[in-house]
């Protein structure tokens, strides 16, 4: 099964409910789920049954247009309210991750901008919005590739971390959209090195099955053999995704990201943030005023066990994100091109610099 082929969030054909292949099962089991209550919709955000920055902004965009649709009134001021109020529910599913916010403050501006018509005229405005989100994420994903690909040469060792692959995109994804690049183009001798990402093994889970099912040579190391296969020369470069940059270039990424950039930086590997445009949140002057989403306990002893692994009643810290300094990356890839330090300056030439 080639992963490219699966739709991570899709709306049904017949308008029903959003469905959502439950990234928690992978990679023994591939299921889809059909959800239609708000409440179901932002718990399979929370609980990361759909995960990765852009995956999240096209799930939203998807949920706010199905949810706002049975809002049975024909009063605008009364649709605004209720609307108002799903947007906020769902915004509390994951708060680092800014395309959440990003695709629900987007949907809001349709109603917004749409005011002189009916109720009924807004809702399916909603619904077009939502696809529109779906379809620039795919172009976003490609773009990123096509600039990610032109930094790699043949037989390249390139290392990841997490998932920012096709199953955290609508599809492509962003830091191993150049390796689906290379792979269009003929290239079969890259060698990818796959972090397993530890508490929720999304590198295990998700990157090497995506990877692998793609026909990429792919290998899984353990968070703490990064700093091994890079002092023996086996990586050239380094992918790596994001849920939120600041405007001067501080990213927040997966846990475990700033530790990959600290050995990329000991040994003079490139490390590359792979960030569409959505992600970069310039009211946030540096990653200090990025929010860190903290998980349940239980993500770190018992999640993947068939028996408790830690001792009962240890405290455990479970943030769900670290920040890389801006110091520690060589060049940040958006859609609209490569930025480079300083990176306020290389956003705003980019016309990426507006305040939200």
């Amino acid at each position: 099964m080639n992963a490219l082929q699966l739709d991570t969030v899709r709306l049904s054909e017949d308008r029903s409910c959003l469905e959502i292949l439950d990234q928690t099962l992978l990679p023994n089991t591939v299921r889809v789920l059909c959800l239609s209550g708000l409440e179901e919709i932002r718990e399979a955000i929370w609980s990361l049954r759909v995960r990765g920055a852009p995956a999240i902004g096209v799930c939203a965009g998807y949920a706010i247009a199905l949810t706002a649709s049975r809002i049975r009134t024909k009063d605008k001021a009364v649709f605004c309210a209720e609307f108002r109020k799903q947007k906020l529910y769902l915004a509390t599913a994951r708060p680092t991750a800014v395309n959440l916010t990003w695709a629900l403050d987007r949907m809001e501006r349709v109603v917004l901008a749409n005011l002189d018509r009916s109720v009924d005229e807004i809702k399916e405005r909603l619904f077009v919005e939502a696809q529109a989100i779906r379809d620039e994420d795919v172009a976003i994903s490609r773009a990123i590739g096509e600039i990610g690909f032109g930094l790699l040469r043949p037989g390249f060792g390139i290392l990841t971390h997490c998932n920012a692959g096709t199953l955290a995109t609508a599809k492509y994804g962003t830091a191993t959209a150049p390796v689906y690049v290379a792979l269009e183009r003929g290239w079969t001798d890259l060698r990818v090195y796959c972090d397993e990402t530890r508490p929720l093994l999304q590198g295990a889970r998700l990157t090497a099955f995506e990877l692998q099912s793609a026909g990429v040579d792919v290998t899984l190391l353990c968070d703490a053999m990064a700093s091994s296969v890079m002092a023996q020369g086996r990586v050239d470069i380094v992918f790596v995704g994001c849920d939120r940059v600041a405007r001067n270039g501080d990213t927040a990424n997966k846990i475990g990201t700033s530790a990959v950039a600290i050995l990329a930086k000991h040994y003079g590997i490139p490390f590359y943030v792979c960030a569409p445009s959505s992600t970069i949140d310039p009211s946030l002057e540096n990653g200090e005023q990025i929010p860190i989403e903290e998980r349940p306990p239980e993500e770190v002893t018992e999640m993947w066990y068939k028996e408790r692994m830690a001792p009962a009643g240890v405290k455990v810290y479970n943030p769900a994100f670290d920040v890389t300094g801006c110091e520690l990356i060589t060049g940040i890839i958006t859609e609209k091109g490569l930025c480079h330090a300083p990176y306020g300056p290389a956003f705003r030439a980019l016309g990426i610099g507006a305040k939200r």
